[in-house]
């Protein structure tokens, strides 16, 4: 027999038009009687169809081409089926992504997107996703596992696939001082391309990696940090973690008097369609950005309709793009007269064969 709002309101000791305003995500009910009515409708089973047409994008980097991609293929994705995007600027895990979320809930959202929002943060409050889970508001992450105990689905690139990616162009182009600059410690994503690129350059012989990887923030200026010190140890490539850091790496690059690719290559990360019309065009590992938003998509509709959707992450491949950017390693001096330096380079090579 169907379970009407008859029931859910006499199991809950409430009024009809109270479990009206809490399956309709109204303000006007307190924490304890909105908790009583969702523990009544689990309880009888009850299916509440989602009423809210609009899904959050939560995000921080909204001015970030591929961010803004994403969430525009989202949109394209949920608006055949009645559902309209917004999309919410928040750092992640802060008190801007609680307040979004807390407002949100109460307009009736029908879901919630983190695009590499908290999901990307280690050590992330779980505070949101009660809230939500309290709501009954679904949500999905990309790029970025939840917390530990967190069920949700989650889309993400194949970091670590990436890294490899990026790390093999450079080395065939005869690269053996390869540098990374990468996001802040603590960012998933960061932290998998840097183990990503530390297992790259291991597989290669090369076991001091980590002494190249330099740490900013994903940002213009963030690259052309970590190119400045790169540069100083005397790197030949630089791997960035996103394409506004490798542009940066370049300027970087460009104002100590050196030039791309014939001094120093850069490869970049996302694959945004600006990176194609740069100066010069730049080689990047692309993240499926059509894939990712296609299945957040599907992924959405379903868990809104109240079908269940597997939880875990599900990792896309990336695809090298390779453009002007990177080129064969400079001749080196200093190399050859470095003691042990052409023994050295012949052990990497005989070890990656």
């Amino acid at each position: 027999m169907k379970v009407g709002i008859t029931d859910v309101a006499a199991r809950a000791r409430v009024s009809e038009a109270t479990v009206s305003r809490v399956i309709n995500r109204r303000q006007g009910v307190s924490k304890k009687t909105r908790d009583a009515v969702e523990q009544a409708m689990a309880e009888l089973g009850y299916e509440r169809q989602t009423q809210g047409q609009l899904v959050a994008v939560i995000t921080e980097f909204v001015s970030n081409p591929f961010f803004a991609d994403v969430a525009e293929r989202i949109e394209s994705a949920l608006a055949p089926h009645g559902l309209k995007t917004v999309l919410c600027p928040a750092f992640p895990g802060g008190v801007q992504e609680r307040d979004f979320i807390s407002a949100l809930v109460d307009k009736g959202v029908a879901a919630v997107v983190f695009l590499s929002a908290s999901n990307t943060v280690e050590g992330a409050e779980t505070e949101t996703y009660e809230l939500l889970r309290q709501r009954r508001v679904p949500y999905v992450g990309i790029n970025g596992e939840f917390a530990d105990g967190v069920p949700a689905p989650v889309f993400s690139t194949d970091d670590a696939l990436a890294a490899e990616q990026a790390v093999d162009h450079l080395y065939r182009l005869g690269h053996r001082r390869i540098g990374m600059a990468s996001g802040p410690a603590g960012n998933h994503p960061a932290d998998r391309r840097v183990q990503g690129f530390l297992d790259a350059m291991s597989k290669r012989g090369i076991e001091d990696a980590k002494d190249w990887v330099i740490r900013q923030s994903y940002t213009v200026e963030g690259g052309q940090a970590a190119a400045g010190l790169l540069l100083g140890l005397g790197a030949t490539a630089i791997v960035a973690a996103s394409d506004y850091m490798a542009l940066g790496a370049i300027r970087g690059i460009r104002r100590q008097g050196r030039s791309v690719p014939g001094d120093v290559s850069v490869v970049g990360y996302d694959g945004s369609a600006i990176t194609e019309f740069v100066d010069p065009p730049l080689t990047t590992v692309r993240q499926p950005a059509d894939r990712l938003a296609l299945e957040v998509g599907r992924s959405v509709l379903a868990l809104v309709s109240n079908r269940d959707v597997p939880t875990g992450e599900l990792l896309f491949d990336p695809e090298l793009v390779i453009r002007s950017s990177s080129g064969p390693a400079p001749e080196s001096p200093q190399d050859h007269d470095r003691p042990g330096a052409a023994d050295r380079d012949r052990r990497i090579a005989r070890n990656h064969t």
